[in-house]
C-alpha cells in the first residue's frame, strides 16, 4: 500500500506493507541510513527518530501509524536549534567512541534539550535511559548535554 510520509521536511511516497517498521522504510526504501538497527525490540535506542519532535523507536513503529506526523532523522537534526547545539557539543567534547549508537543518543538528547533547555541530572537520566552505549560513553554524553545546555544558540551556518 502507498503511504505518504513527511520525513525531514520532504514528502515521500512509499509502497510498503502497513506493518513495515518505520526504521526499514527510512533505511531500505528512502536510503537514510543514519538511523541504526540495534535490537529490534525498542530497548537500545539506536533507531531513535523524532515524531512531531518527540523521540520514538522506529524499529517498532509501523509505517501505517505515522500518518501526517513530521518525522525527523539524524540526517536533519542539525536543522533544529537543539540539534545543532547537541551536535556541536558532541564534537567539542569528543563523545563518540565507536559511534554506532550515537545517532540515537543525539536524537534523544536533542529532544530533551528542545523540551527542557536546562536539564538537571535526573532529567538527563530519564531522557537517556533507553539509549545503550556498549562503549560506555555515558559520562561524556551527560557532559555534552550539559555543555549544550550552557552554550548560546548557534546559527544554521555555525
Amino acid at each position: 500500500m502507498a503511504y505518504v510520509l513527511n520525513v525531514n521536511g520532504a514528502r515521500h511516497t512509499v509502497d510498503v506493507d502497513g506493518d513495515t517498521p518505520l526504521l526499514w522504510v527510512l533505511r531500505d526504501v528512502l536510503g537514510m541510513t543514519g538511523t541504526k538497527f540495534g535490537c529490534g525490540m525498542a530497548l537500545c535506542g539506536a533507531c531513535t527518530v523524532h515524531m512531531n519532535g518527540a523521540p520514538i523507536r522506529s524499529c517498532l513503529t509501523p509505517v501505517q501509524s505515522v500518518g501526517n506526523a513530521a518525522i525527523t532523522t539524524i540526517e536533519a537534526i542539525g536543522n533544529t536549534a537543539a540539534g545543532r547545539k547537541i551536535q556541536k557539543a558532541w564534537l567539542d567534547l569528543e563523545v563518540v567512541q565507536c559511534g554506532y549508537c550515537q545517532s540515537g543518543q543525539i536524537m534523544s538528547a536533542s529532544a530533551l534539550l528542545a523540551s527542557n533547555p536546562h536539564p538537571d541530572d535526573d532529567a538527563i537520566d530519564a531522557a537517556m535511559a533507553g539509549n545503550i552505549c556498549r562503549c560506555g560513553t555515558y559520562v561524556r554524553i551527560r557532559e555534552a548535554i550539559k555543555h549544550a545546555a550552557k552554550s548560546p544558540a548557534t546559527s544554521k551556518e555555525g
